[in-house]
């Protein structure tokens, strides 16, 4: 008997055959996938027993638990055990039928971005990424385009923000600067025998500036460095008192449409580069560009000692109340010198503890010996352990009696100190400051001043009085050990360990790690926007960190100084700052800003308004920025999503040309570069 009469029958046996292999083949899967998810049950399915056809699912005994995703896929170690729990409620779902089992895919490969190991803490060795100009993208051209509504920019915002266009000040508010011109809280001051209205009086909530400063009539886009060391235009600066005033003294000149700088100062007629070759060779301990990185030029003028510095790697920062020759500092920064207006009155200056490795007052006008000494003493806490104090007055070389009487009371005061007077001769008295606290605690019981309060914070600067007493030195030497430049620029130094943030990483390590990212940023901008062919001069750092900003510009070669801002809402990283050899303030970006209008050719801000838009006004925060800029600067604000659609729509009210760009990690970062163009309208 045949097995098959046809071949139509064996092909019905054939399909019958498959069918259940299928199913064989199936089961075997089914208990081998049962047997390896016992340990690890994500899902569990099971018929109701009241009702067979609803199907019951149960959550996974690991929700809301957080695994190393990194340290499984290693597998370096075995996996630790699921922690019991009970089984979440289940959630019932009607289903005729279950659904098809799922294959599970492989899990993707893990890649690390940002400056974090997986461990949790900062790495040196990660990649920035370069910019490319050509895969650049630019998000929006407020100049071209409207403000799209829902996200627009690809922030997560579900509304349209609206401001509505600034307009321009009144002429009288070209110099303006609203926490010295604030004539209203001056006329109110009890006293004004101490200098307090030279001081910080900043106006009232509503009532700060809400229109854009005009520039002069005639203003011109300045005159580069180091061209500008030498002249700048007439109209930018157009204020001729000084050259009335001083004129005899070699500081400043007329020449037709420019102001010319001849050098000179009242105590260094015959210029600046001589009278620096006569500190030097006073005392040859005083080395310009290797121990002496970081000074201090109080009642500067027009900055010519500060200016020439430069040329012997010394970073000036030039200071001056705004009085009776009040564009001293805004002729100093116009000539791309690093300044600020100060007065020494009744608070602190904005800057650290030895911060400066040599201070310098030339005919500064200043009290010294005045309630005590305390300004005197103020200049104390400043200067760097070790540091010198070069000071050329009348007092020093004149022998009249009265002259005579303020030298006596002024080194009567320094030894009190413990100052040692290194050498005086000439126009020029120069003292060093101790190395440690020695000789303070050897003095005799009731020598006044006294020491300082061990609770006393001397890096406490913001609106903090005067004290009349000596700064103490930290006991382990901090401030002092620091290295030579231009070491100093990349070794971390001993105070980054005291700095109170909130972390408990490795400073060190973080330190190289932002010093590495804003290297590779820079060198990014450099390719993709051209940074090294832009006129580049006075640049702000608005929330500086560590100043890496500022050394990446200084490791690229881009011929500018930073002031680097150190925001009061974070941790107080200036004395770091000082430390590496760089110049920075303290600063609340909820009040305005010490400095003349016009005064920066770059200001740079990352991650500053998503912090400050908790505490400020944002429109208030951008207009300080527009006051302060150059017209023809440039404005980088790197951010997170969040704040970019309202900063468009200020930058657009305000009339700058502004473009935003992805970051080099790509579209789906969480920030965006706006780049802005302040334009330099014809007057």
């Amino acid at each position: 008997m045949k097995l098959f009469d046809n071949v139509g029958e064996f092909f019905k046996y054939n399909l019958v055959v498959r069918i259940l292999s299928f199913l064989c083949i199936s089961f075997v899967f089914f208990l081998l996938g049962k047997h390896y998810s016992d340990g690890y049950e994500q899902l569990l399915f099971f018929t109701s027993k009241q009702n067979p056809k609803v199907l019951s699912v149960s959550l996974s005994p690991n929700l809301n638990q957080t695994y190393n995703i990194q340290f499984l896929i290693n597998n370096k170690t075995e996996t630790e055990p699921f922690p019991d729990q009970t089984l979440a409620p289940s959630l019932t779902i009607s289903s005729s039928s279950p659904p098809p089992p799922s294959v599970p895919s492989p899990p993707p490969e893990i890649q690390r971005f940002g400056v974090v190991n997986e461990n949790g803490t900062m790495a040196e060795d990660f990649e920035i990424g370069e910019m490319d100009p050509d895969n650049v993208v630019n998000w929006r051209n407020v100049s071209d385009s409207e403000v799209e509504g829902s996200g627009g920019g690809g922030g997560s915002s579900s509304f349209r923000v609206r401001v509505k266009k600034f307009t321009l000040c009144d002429e009288s508010k070209r110099e303006y600067i609203p926490c010295l011109d604030n004539v209203e809280a001056i006329q109110k001051l009890k006293s004004t025998e101490h200098g307090e209205k030279f001081e910080r009086h900043c106006p009232e909530n509503g009532k700060g500036l809400d229109c854009l400063v005009p520039p002069p009539k005639g203003y011109r886009t300045p005159i580069p460095w180091p061209r500008s060391r030498d002249e700048v235009w007439y109209n930018n600066v157009p204020h001729p008192r000084l050259v009335e005033d001083k004129g005899g003294q070699n500081w400043i000149s007329i020449d037709k449409d420019k102001f010319k700088f001849p050098g000179g100062g009242t105590q260094f007629i015959h210029g600046a580069d001589q009278y620096l070759d006569q500190i030097s060779q006073l005392v040859p301990e005083i080395t310009f560009g290797r121990h002496i990185r970081v000074a201090l030029d109080v009642g500067c003028g027009v900055a010519s000692f500060g200016a020439y510095l430069l040329s012997r790697d010394v970073l000036t920062l030039s200071i001056a109340p705004k009085d009776v020759h009040e564009n001293q500092i805004q002729f100093a920064l116009e000539r791309g010198v690093p300044a600020m207006v100060a007065a020494f009155a009744t608070r602190r200056l904005l800057y650290p503890s030895q911060a400066f490795d040599l201070i310098h007052c030339s005919r500064c006008r200043i009290n010294w010996t005045r309630d005590d000494g305390i300004l005197l003493l103020e200049v104390n806490r400043m200067l760097r352990a070790g540091g010198y104090f070069v000071w050329a007055a009348q007092p020093v070389y004149k022998h009249e009696e009265q002259l005579e009487e303020q030298w006596e009371e002024m080194f009567n005061l320094t030894t009190r100190l413990c100052w040692n007077l290194v050498k005086k001769g000439g126009y020029l008295a120069i003292w060093q400051k101790p190395l440690n606290n020695g000789c303070y605690v050897s003095r005799e019981e009731g020598t006044k001043p006294p020491l300082c309060d061990l609770e006393d914070d001397p890096d406490s600067v913001w609106y903090v009085d005067l004290k009349a007493c000596i700064t103490r030195i930290p006991e382990n030497g901090y401030g002092a050990n620091v290295s030579t430049w231009p070491a100093r620029l990349h070794n971390p130094p001993d105070r980054l360990q005291s700095t109170q943030m909130d972390f408990y990483i490795s400073r060190n390590e973080l330190f190289k790690a932002e010093s590495k990212y804003w290297s590779e940023i820079i060198m990014s901008y450099v390719r993709a926007f051209h940074w090294g062919k832009m006129r580049l001069r006075n640049v702000l750092d608005m929330r500086a960190g560590f100043g890496g900003f500022a050394a990446a510009l200084i490791e690229h070669k881009l011929d500018c100084w930073v002031l680097n801002v150190v925001p009061t809402s974070g941790p107080n990283t200036l004395p770091v700052i000082y430390d590496r050899g760089l110049i920075g303030v303290m600063h609340d970006w909820c009040e305005p800003f010490n400095t003349y209008p016009r005064t920066y050719d770059l200001l740079h801000a990352s991650g500053l308004f998503s912090v400050e838009q908790k505490r400020c006004n944002i429109s208030s925060i951008m207009l300080e920025m527009d006051r302060i800029l150059r017209p023809g600067g440039r404005v980088y604000i790197r951010d997170s999503l969040s704040v970019m659609d309202e900063l468009l729509e200020i930058t657009k009210a305000m009339g700058w040309h502004a473009v935003l760009r992805d970051t080099s990690e790509g579209p789906h970062a969480s920030y965006r570069i706006l780049q802005c163009d302040k334009r330099l309208l014809e007057s």
